[in-house]
């Protein structure tokens, strides 16, 4: 009975506010990752059509972006998560959100709204005291 109070009052005491604005800016950034996925295939049909040279680099300049958008989403997500399960650890968690929101950017930083949230979410939790 005392693990389960234990487990809830855990539960209640976390930095809600950052770890909201995280996790809408972790699933943001990997839906504009998906996004651009979607873009790809646009480029590779019209390359045939295109004459000039350097026809791969919108492909390859798309597809950095939708690497560094989908792994920064993703170390956002868990990073919010991870706040959300220990909160004693806020700075950690606040500064990899922070880090990778900014890193975001090279991607398409969730619609640029999804990084400005992180950024937002990871200030929170560098802030949050643990009362």
């Amino acid at each position: 009975m005392c693990l389960v109070m234990k487990m809830s009052t855990n539960q209640q005491n976390y930095p809600r506010t950052a770890y909201t604005l995280s996790l809408i800016a972790g699933i943001l950034m990997i839906l504009s990752s998906i996004f651009i996925s979607f873009m790809i295939p646009f480029f590779l049909i019209a390359a045939p059509y295109h004459r000039m040279m350097f026809f791969a680099w919108p492909t390859l300049a798309f597809g950095m972006m939708l690497f560094l958008g989908l792994v920064s989403g993703i170390i956002v997500l868990i990073s919010a998560f991870m706040l959300k399960s220990k909160p004693a650890e806020s700075t950690t968690w606040g500064i990899l959100i922070i880090v990778f929101s900014i890193f975001s950017f090279f991607g398409m930083g969730g619609f640029v709204i999804g990084a400005i949230l992180g950024i937002i979410g990871g200030a929170f939790a560098l802030s949050y005291n643990g009362s």
